[in-house]
């Protein structure tokens, strides 16, 4: 425990001094700006991961991530979904605004297409772009999947599952991984099981790996929630899947 404590707060102070490198991008839905991050490395031919950050906007998992990345070799973007001047600023309002997208999933799946259009300009390889999400971000993941998005994989790291029952079950073309907290009080039993039969119907490569003694935000660092070990476990888990998929 002690040695993973170590190493997850060696990754926080690394990745926090390396996300400085990461690069504004500006880019528009209409006349509503949104402002991503992109690493340093963009315009190389290299793999690309989108990164959809929590609920409240582009933090600091997310550029740690991002950095993470890069240093795996990969051009990483930070989507802005909500846009200029709707960051929210609290737990109210940022449920408020997930919420919004949530209920309005193909708003939200436009916003995603967006993005994945700056990573692919950014010089990132069409054909090896992966998605990755935390949280609202993690639903957003399962979002991509749901629109057939042509990425080779997305992960959802303790991402909300569910969706709309009057919402059909459909093909899903993307290989999937979920990564659950065994106790996020957020997801029922039901969403679970509905996840589940919605890749199973959709015939589509995927697979849940479930963290033990984990609540929903235990990937976060400055969540009250982080499990440096089984953040840690997660993190390697992408690794390996976006090693299988992008390279």
């Amino acid at each position: 425990m002690i040695r993973s404590l170590f190493l997850a707060g060696l990754f926080l102070a690394s990745s926090n001094v390396f996300s400085q490198k990461l690069n504004k991008v500006s880019y528009q839905d209409g006349t509503q700006k949104l402002n991503g991050l992109m690493t340093s490395n963009a315009g190389k031919k290299l793999p690309g991961v989108l990164i959809l950050p929590a609920w409240k906007g582009i933090d600091e998992e997310a550029k740690m991530a991002a950095a993470e990345l890069e240093k795996q070799g990969y051009i990483a973007f930070i989507a802005d979904i909500y846009g200029e001047g709707n960051i929210p600023t609290d737990n109210a309002s940022a449920g408020k605004a997930a919420g919004y997208y949530k209920q309005n999933f193909e708003a939200y799946q436009k916003r995603i297409s967006l993005a994945l259009d700056q990573l692919k300009k950014s010089g990132a390889n069409p054909e090896k772009i992966a998605v990755i999400g935390y949280c609202f971000g993690g639903s957003g993941a399962l979002e991509t999947a749901r629109a057939n998005m042509p990425v080779a994989g997305v992960v959802s790291i303790h991402g909300g599952l569910g969706k709309d029952a009057a919402r059909p079950n459909q093909m899903l073309s993307t290989k999937i991984l979920v990564e659950h907290p065994a106790n996020d009080e957020s997801v029922s039993a039901a969403d679970y099981a509905q996840l589940v039969k919605e890749m199973e119907d959709g015939k589509a490569d995927w697979q849940i790996i479930t963290y033990a003694n984990s609540k929903h935000t235990f990937t976060n660092p400055e969540s009250k929630d982080y499990n440096p070990v089984m953040a840690m476990r997660a993190w390697n888990h992408t690794l390996m899947f976006l090693k299988e998929i992008l390279k």
